[in-house]
């Protein structure tokens, strides 16, 4: 080899040295360096089937990172085994790229509050989580009518009904019906305790008929004070061999049949459902509504009392009694 070529060799090799050493300074320079380029949240969804490039990509026109090549080569630089999960992610404040790959990696997916109020029916949970973008509403109810989910707590079950508990709930996108049906009767099965099932046992009942108590008083009062007393009343219609004569059971079978109109009329007292409790005696079948704790525990720890009658004043409590004529009297008084 001549001089000249080993002397031209050695400064491209100092070139290319010098380009390197400058390229892994920008670098370290780049990926330490905080950076937003977005007002307010910026939002990315990772879906499977996405490379790494992808990624990078949507980060750049996000506003997140400022490089997207820096990115691929931070992911390269980490390994093989260095892997970005699915999911929703959101971003509020100027991170790293060191931060952004670590927010991926760990699987830090934006969780979407939702709360399910006591007293929905199994078909109106299913409603608002479709509002809410989760599934679809008729999935849920396909899904919900096989009782597999709780079959071992009630054998007699033929749906989810009573058994979706009612609470603020966190989900993160992607989860499907089933996983959010098992999130919500494995919350049930939490609060359903060895002391709950105690209590259910030494009173003679099932999980299922305390279940379906508790979706009574759910839906016949939202005045805590009042639970233990409706729980009362209904025990001692039951122990008298009374039928309830609970609205909202009739209003479930309506909602069986038709299209409830928000007005109960005589003829739906007759309609031949095991559910209306206006014509058959003792509990409904099953849960009418999911119930949440307080109820539950009502139907549990009922009040020793003489009631055998309630009838609403109108302002959301009711007027209790034990005879029928002082009934009729309030009935009079609260119902005109």
């Amino acid at each position: 080899m001549k001089k000249g070529t080993a002397i031209i060799l050695t400064a491209c090799s100092t070139t290319v040295f010098l380009m390197l050493g400058v390229t892994l300074w920008l670098l370290s320079v780049t990926i330490k360096q905080p950076f937003q380029d977005y007002s307010g949240e910026a939002r990315i969804l990772v879906t499977s089937g996405l490379n790494a490039t992808d990624i990078s990509q949507m980060l750049e026109q996000s506003g997140i990172i400022k490089s997207s090549l820096f990115f691929r080569w931070y992911l390269i630089y980490q390994g093989s085994n260095y892997f970005l999960q699915v999911g929703e992610y959101r971003f509020s404040t100027p991170l790293t790229i060191t931060e952004v790959a670590s927010k991926l990696h760990r699987g830090e997916v934006y969780r979407h509050k939702i709360t399910l109020p006591e007293g929905l029916s199994l078909q109106e949970i299913a409603k608002r989580l479709e509002e809410k973008g989760f599934g679809d509403a008729n999935r849920y109810q396909t899904l919900a009518s096989v009782p597999d989910l709780i079959s071992d707590l009630d054998p007699e079950a033929d749906n989810l009904e009573g058994y979706l508990f009612p609470e603020t709930y966190f989900f993160t996108f992607g989860m499907n019906e089933e996983a959010i049906l098992k999130a919500l009767t494995n919350r049930f099965r939490s609060i359903w305790n060895a002391e709950r099932q105690t209590l259910a046992k030494h009173l003679g009942l099932t999980i299922r008929e305390i279940i379906s108590l508790a979706s009574l008083i759910e839906k016949e009062t939202a005045i805590p004070s009042e639970r233990t007393l409706i729980s009362s009343v209904f025990y001692n219609r039951i122990q008298k061999n009374m039928k309830l004569e609970c609205d909202p059971t009739v209003i479930y079978a309506i909602k069986q049949v038709k299209e409830y109109d928000g007005v109960i009329n005589q003829s739906d007292l007759k309609i031949d459902s095991p559910y209306n409790t206006y014509k058959y005696k003792g509990l409904p079948p099953g849960p009418i509504t999911n119930p949440g704790a307080d109820s539950i525990d009502a139907a549990l720890k009922p009040d020793s009392s003489p009631y055998l009658y309630f009838v609403s004043k109108n302002d959301g409590s009711h007027f209790f009694s034990s005879r029928y004529r002082d009934h009729r009297k309030a009935v009079r008084v609260y119902q005109r």
